[in-house]
């Protein structure tokens, strides 16, 4: 059986550069979390004309911008936790800080829209590799339970507030600079991380053969992307087109080919203990959930901002900077809390406070004010968002034995992706035909009202139904967290002594 060979010795307390470590991850955390996000406000810049300095992109053509990204990154993530348990945490880290920002120079310089998505798709294949090697950096680098804390405190927060800040950046960057360098802000951010990652960061891998079950990673992959693109799909097409659910079925099967083959594998790509175990397994469903309720709000009080208040780019990128600030705070306060009350609770509160503010804001009315009502729903969901970002993220590597903690962090991620496109998918679906339904009944029942008027109504009020599945669905993350991450104190206690021992 392999074992770990070589732990990160940052993690003694007399080395002051585990906390060097620690800055080079939350670079690369930041970079790639942000960049999911970051090219949403460019994209009606990027899509215009050549003449005008953009690609000449068609509406219907936007979504692959983003979902080129999404698609390789949650495709490719159980591959790149794999590879970099063999291959070398800090090595996988350090190709994919090389690679991304490889990629995002190619993107930045993009010619056509091809060339576009090829580097969108590029920087998802490297952010898989990087991804999980960061998360396993930090666990083998930190063993005590405070300062483990407080860097997953960090390492949350930038989960959560590097969606808002991939908007605010977007906004800025394309307003007073060009949508260009929306890519183009990657590869410095890289490039410094990659100068800090070779001093400051210890190699720890696994012994042994490399074992990357490449049938695994084949199903597991194809799958993966064939159910978002299948989503996405339907997100554009609508549920009931004929070109979405084939692309589902697929996926479903590939999956269902994979966990047949991870349970007869001697070393499998993704070891089903890492699922079975109700703390882990408990923390990636909430993740997933989670996931599925924030990323449809950013999407649509994107919208809102600009569509229905005619903010710029800029202005609408500024207006979330409330709720960044408090990810941030809470983050911080969880990262203190944690070994003193244990997860559950922070979690369990987190995700009811978050349902709490997205019920709130499901409230929200064309004539709404930000001060009034916007904001305030925003901070309280941040507010309880990293609550939840930072317990989760430590609990997913809880009690997971050295050679799976690449594959356990590659699950934590891919939880995150998956549950961001089903989510955007499903709550997309809900706006639309809620929308249509009210604008429908709107015409009937005043014949004579505006039709700008009726719109604007309608569209709004299919934002608020959105949110309030979003706000049910983190509910359910509640009870999910509440009965599933039962861990104390006392079990922190004992996953201290074992990162010890490893």
């Amino acid at each position: 059986m392999s074992i770990l060979i070589e732990k990160a010795t940052p993690g003694d307390a007399a080395d002051p550069r585990r906390w060097y470590a620690l800055f080079v991850i939350a670079i690369a955390q930041l970079m790639v979390v942000l960049d999911a996000s970051i090219v949403n406000i460019a994209l009606p810049h990027a899509a215009l004309p050549v003449s005008m300095g953009g690609l000449n992109i068609a509406p219907k053509d936007y979504q692959w911008a983003v979902t080129a990204y999404t698609l390789t990154f949650g495709g490719f993530l159980l591959l790149g936790g794999r590879i970099g348990d063999y291959m070398g945490r800090k090595k996988a880290f350090m190709i994919g800080l090389a690679g991304f920002a490889g990629a995002s120079l190619l993107g930045g310089f993009a010619l056509n829209q091809a060339m576009l998505y090829s580097a969108r798709a590029l920087q998802g294949v490297f952010g898989a590799l990087l991804a999980p090697a960061a998360l396993s950096l930090i666990s083998v680098t930190f063993t005590d339970s405070r300062e483990r804390a407080r860097a997953f405190g960090v390492y949350g927060a930038l989960s959560g507030v590097g969606a808002a800040i991939g908007l605010i950046a977007g906004g800025l960057l394309t307003q007073y600079f060009s949508w260009r360098w929306c890519l183009f802000v990657n590869t410095p951010m890289a490039i410094l991380a990659l100068i800090l990652a070779a001093p400051n960061i210890h190699e720890s891998k696994v012994e042994g053969h490399p074992h990357y079950d490449v049938p695994g990673a084949l199903s597991a992959t194809a799958g993966m992307v064939s159910v978002v693109y299948g989503v996405f799909k339907a997100s554009t097409d609508g549920w009931g087109s004929s070109g979405a659910w084939p692309f589902i079925a697929a996926g479903a099967v590939l999956l269902g080919v994979f966990f047949v083959i991870e349970a007869r594998r001697r070393e499998p790509l993704l070891p089903l203990r890492l699922l079975t175990d109700r703390v882990r397994g408990g923390s990636f469903l909430a993740q997933i959930l989670v996931a599925m309720a924030l990323m449809g709000m950013f999407l649509f009080m994107t919208f809102y901002f600009q569509d229905v208040h005619h903010y710029s780019a800029v202005k609408t990128g500024l207006v979330f900077m409330p709720f960044s600030v408090g990810i941030i705070i809470s983050a911080v306060t969880a990262s203190q809390l944690l070994p003193r009350v244990g997860p559950r609770p922070l979690a369990t509160v987190g995700a009811l406070m978050a349902a709490g503010g997205l019920w709130f804001l499901s409230y929200v009315t064309p004539t709404s004010g930000y001060a009034v009502h916007v904001m305030p729903a925003m901070v309280v969901a941040s507010l309880g968002l990293g609550l939840v970002f930072v317990s989760l993220s430590s609990m997913a590597l809880f009690n997971v034995a050295p050679r799976d903690t690449g594959a356990a962090s590659a699950v934590l991620s891919t939880a995150q992706q998956l549950g961001g496109s089903f989510g955007t998918a499903i709550q997309n679906t809900i706006a639309v035909s809620s929308a249509t339904a009210y604008g429908t009944y709107l015409v009937r029942s005043s014949p004579a009202s505006s039709a700008r008027l009726d719109h604007v109504l309608a569209q709004v009020h299919g934002f608020d139904v959105a949110f309030r599945f979003g706000a049910l669905v983190l509910g359910v993350s509640a009870v999910v967290i509440f009965v599933m991450v039962n861990v104390d104190r006392h079990h922190l206690g004992q996953f201290d002594e074992a990162l010890a021992i490893a």
